[in-house]
């Protein structure tokens, strides 16, 4: 029965009831992570599997002659083999890609400062030399992307998104009217945390919009472009890089992916995609920044998985170990919280996360008991810019890490603490 339907001497009994189970939980001095989308063991044993035949080290002679185990600036840009790996995942031409270290993260911070020290190759000035500089965030949305804005000193404005991605109405209004805005963040596929996926029209739109600011940047992190969940179903996003070329506005994305959640989430392989203008941009600055990211490691990719279908059976395979999870979790919210009217979620086809959002506020005092019975989340606020949530309702799930019997323990406390703290507003407790 809804607790939105209850009289209080209902509401109280319902509380009680709660309040013992959530007290039991106290015994079995638990310790589950659920704050990050971290791998799960048996995920990374997966890629362990493929990569412990391979010796890099005597095979480190690349086809053309070169000694991937020394010195080169000559592949500054990555071996070529990872080159056409990426450019046949993100369909993006070898030329427009560049290929990193482990951490697209690293990638995203690396080029927010090169455009605050020189800007790009459409600024008239570097970014730190504006009266003022301003990014579209979508929320919810990721953290870290929010926490280099903050650490650069770039004010954010929150976006709503939709089905179908970011509100490209409120989106066009403000970057056709206001230059201080220079960008927006955007995770277009099973994005972080609701597991929306862009539409072909937002896409469409966000190529093609008008904006102020002539140096404006779309910064399009591509986390999760081959992270089905099901995959009887496998979702695309349009081309963005094409989109910005077709109209008229190629320089305006840099793509970002990497290999974190596919192969070793600590020694992976990360890549940023752009127009051939923004491609020299940035490889003017890695010039002076670095002889070269890892070559050997970029071998070692090269060889675990040669192509776009090595990879997506591979994906299959870390789909099989992660679906259980995500399962066992909606299945629970289901159960517990689905005819009680006090929250809602999302049911993504892929990435690592569930979106969940409380009706009636209180996501910090959801946080604050889960973690009091042992269960780790996000901080409530997170996925919003300067961890401010203004309707302190939304927190992110991450199914991934736990073990499938940790995971039912940790869904049913979850929604217990839902429960008490949609009671303690109900009741009136402060």
């Amino acid at each position: 029965m809804s607790y939105l339907k209850m009289g209080e001497t209902e509401l109280l009994k319902e509380k009680v009831i709660n309040e013992n189970v959530y007290a039991g939980y106290f015994d079995e001095n638990l310790n589950l992570a659920m704050s990050r989308g971290i791998p799960n063991h048996n995920m990374i044993e997966l890629t362990a599997k493929k990569f412990s035949t391979i010796d890099v080290y005597t095979s480190r002679i690349h086809k053309d002659g070169t000694d991937l185990g020394t010195y080169n600036q000559g592949l500054i840009s990555g071996i070529k083999e990872i080159k056409e790996l990426f450019s046949e995942i993100l369909s993006i031409d070898e030329a427009n890609l560049i290929i990193g270290g482990n951490s697209s993260l690293n990638l995203m911070f690396d080029m927010f400062s090169q455009l605050m020290t020189h800007g790009n190759c459409d600024s008239s000035k570097p970014w730190c030399k504006e009266e003022k500089i301003k990014f579209i965030c979508p929320v919810p949305g990721y953290d870290r992307h929010f926490a280099i804005c903050e650490y650069m000193g770039i004010e954010m404005i929150n976006v709503p998104m939709d089905e179908n991605g970011p509100d490209m109405s409120i989106i066009e209004e403000f970057v056709g009217n206001d230059e201080s805005i220079k960008g927006i963040w955007c995770v277009p596929q099973y994005s972080n945390p609701d597991g929306t996926v862009y539409s072909d029209e937002t896409v469409k739109r966000l190529a093609s919009m008008e904006t102020k600011a002539e140096d404006f940047r779309i910064f399009w992190d591509n986390a999760y472009s081959v992270h089905h969940l099901y995959t009887n179903s496998l979702n695309e996003v349009s081309n963005i890089l094409k989109a910005c070329k077709s109209a008229g506005n190629e320089n305006r994305v840099y793509v970002f992916a990497s290999t974190s959640k596919i192969s070793m989430p600590g020694s992976g392989i990360a890549a940023i995609a752009a127009s051939v203008d923004n491609v020299e941009d940035i490889l003017n600055r890695m010039r002076k920044q670095t002889i070269g990211y890892d070559k050997l490691n970029m071998l070692r990719h090269a060889i675990a998985f040669p192509d776009k279908k090595a990879v997506l059976e591979h994906m299959k395979e870390v789909a099989d170990v992660l679906r259980p999870n995500f399962e066992i979790t909606l299945e629970t919210l289901n159960n517990e919280l689905g005819d009680l009217e006090i929250a809602q979620w999302s049911h993504p086809a892929g990435g690592y996360f569930i979106s969940f959002d409380t009706k009636v506020g209180k996501a910090s005092r959801i946080v604050d008991l889960c973690s009091a019975a042992g269960v780790k989340l996000t901080p409530a606020g997170a996925p919003y810019p300067y961890k401010k949530d203004p309707n302190d309702s939304n927190i992110r799930i991450a199914p991934t890490f736990p073990s499938y019997e940790d995971m039912k323990k940790a869904a049913g406390i979850f929604c217990t603490c839902v429960k008490l703290a949609a009671l303690e507003k109900l009741t009136g407790e402060n």
